[in-house]
């Protein structure tokens, strides 16, 4: 059984902690449940952790989806006794395109296509498990639902929309280096002063409108500005800094992907390629579309190969 879940992008500058932004990059994961033992194959991104075992984070979240449907269909347990994992990953990890949310969301699909009583996990629980699990609903709301997600918290747990992008193309540009989400959300202050949360709501609300209507580049150049995360992570990553900034001054609206490193600029590859001195070195380029699908089994299609 194969589960593809997409890339991700999230904060999209002055929607910290809520806007999140599927794209066309994907992870392909196996699942096979077996007699016994666990056995992990991962080809490309994270391969250097596929001697975790019991520690992957895929297996974790499997067998955590597996007891959370154990509970809900009252019939004892289900778990396997044992699991066949392989994993073909595109998406790259610690740049900020959501590459934890899709082992997440992966596990969770998998586990509710694989569990006799995997249709009582709705939507909605769904996204309250994975959130529980991730901390923050921002990425993993677009890798579930697809497409442009508005998603927030309530007392009764995470909640999430999704919206219909008419802006569709993006560009990432990916460094080399690594950064934690941890380390680049340990710069942020405790307070901001008011008047840039006022501006970060107005503009992420713009934003919104610029996303969902087709605005043009230079209102959304204004929609993506933002005064409380960005500035605050630039020691973190002052190349992702300066590139935004770059960016920006030129006219394309760009942003810090996420935590970080990666930067997701709202325009096309061949526009990037004719400003090679504003974009400088060491970037690979993704040129990606908004995924309209969120994470799903792939039926009818092959296994993965090495």
């Amino acid at each position: 059984m194969l589960v593809r879940t997409p890339a991700t992008s999230a904060n999209l500058g002055p929607g910290f902690d809520s806007l999140g932004l599927a794209l066309t990059l994907y992870d392909d994961v196996e699942v096979e449940l077996t007699g016994a033992g666990l056995a992990i194959e991962v080809d490309g991104e994270g391969a250097e952790v596929a001697d975790r075992g019991d520690r992957h984070l895929i297996v974790k979240v499997l067998r955590r989806t597996f007891d959370v449907l154990d509970d809900l269909a009252g019939t004892g347990p289900a778990r396997p006794a044992g699991l066949r994992l392989r994993c073909r990953n595109r998406i790259p990890h610690s740049r900020g395109l959501g590459s934890s949310s899709a082992a997440i969301v992966a596990g969770i699909v998998a586990a509710r296509a694989l569990h006799p009583a995997g249709s009582l996990l709705g939507e909605e629980a769904a996204l309250r498990l994975a959130t529980d699990i991730e901390g923050h609903p921002d990425n993993v709301a677009p890798c579930l639902a697809g497409g442009l997600t508005v998603a927030w918290t309530t007392w009764d747990g995470p909640k999430s929309v999704r919206l219909e992008s008419k802006v569709t193309q993006v560009v990432a540009l990916v460094p080399e280096q690594r950064l934690a989400t941890e380390r680049a959300r340990g710069l942020l202050p405790e307070t901001v002063p008011h008047g840039d949360a006022a501006a970060n709501a107005g503009r992420a609300a713009l934003l919104v409108a610029a996303l969902t209507g087709g605005l043009d580049a230079g209102v959304l150049l204004d929609a993506t500005e933002d005064r409380l995360h960005q500035d605050y992570r630039a020691p973190a990553m002052p190349e992702s800094a300066a590139l935004v900034g770059r960016l920006r001054d030129a006219g394309v609206p760009a942003v810090i992907s996420g935590a970080g490193p990666a930067v997701l600029a709202f325009t096309t590859a061949s526009r990037l390629d004719s400003m090679g001195r504003e974009v400088g070195n060491g970037w690979h380029e993704h040129p990606l579309d908004v995924a309209t699908r969120g994470a799903r089994v792939m039926t009818g299609e092959p296994e993965i190969r090495g």
